[in-house]
């Protein structure tokens, strides 16, 4: 790895752990990890490793991110719902490989953050809504696709109830530290679990169907 990696450094390190979505790996190019993470650590942009942000939070390493996103298998007509915004790189992915993106944010301070970031990019089709992500967004369901980047042992039922029939889901199942991102999709008889897709560590997923929010908010991504 050199000293100063750049941006096609990171897209080799996301393929060596095994990428392979062309699609996923453009975004990788055009979306640039150095405008989604704080000033002090643009410097650490391109190595794929998780960066701290306010609230104990952390933006997901690049690889990981990259893995769930392909899993979602987009092609480009569809509307997405992101649980845990963090900065806005992973909301900027999906916004490049879909047509829209609502992406939700516990803390408001980290949603203003990205909502400037996104902005700075020129990111005009994801919208950042400071709320309670186990709620989703029923007012702009159905989803085509729903990513969530915080932990819990079950998908919460409005989520379920939002994704449209032939809809995918990825969420990390267990209980914070130590989970099985798994891929669903939304069958007529219901969610049905596809395929584990990665073993991750991510926080934990607070909110009316989550963990009680007494100390933390939903994973910032």
């Amino acid at each position: 790895m050199p000293a100063h990696p750049d941006q096609e450094d990171l897209v080799r390190q996301v393929m060596a752990a095994g990428v392979r979505d062309p699609r996923v790996l453009e975004a990788l190019r055009r979306v640039p990890r150095a405008g989604f993470v704080p000033p002090y650590l643009v410097e650490r942009a391109y190595y794929d490793e998780p960066l701290p942000i306010p609230h104990g939070q952390v933006t997901t390493q690049p690889s990981l991110v990259a893995k769930m996103i392909e899993a979602l298998e987009l092609k480009g007509s569809e509307k997405v719902l992101e649980v845990g915004t963090g900065y806005g790189f992973q909301t900027a992915l999906l916004a490049y490989l879909s047509r829209c993106v609502w992406s939700m944010e516990r803390w408001p301070d980290i949603a203003e953050v990205a909502r400037a970031n996104l902005a700075r990019q020129g990111v005009g089709n994801a919208q950042v809504v400071v709320g309670d992500g186990t709620l989703g967004l029923p007012e702009h369901s159905p989803f085509d696709a729903i990513l969530v980047s915080a932990a819990f042992p079950a998908v919460p039922p409005p989520l379920v109830e939002q994704l449209a029939v032939g809809g995918r889901l990825v969420q990390p199942i267990g209980p914070g530290g130590q989970e099985e991102v798994a891929l669903f999709e939304q069958r007529p008889e219901g969610l049905v679990r596809r395929r584990t897709v990665i073993g991750a560590h991510f926080v934990r997923l607070y909110g009316r169907y989550g963990f009680p929010p007494e100390r933390s908010g939903n994973g910032a991504r």
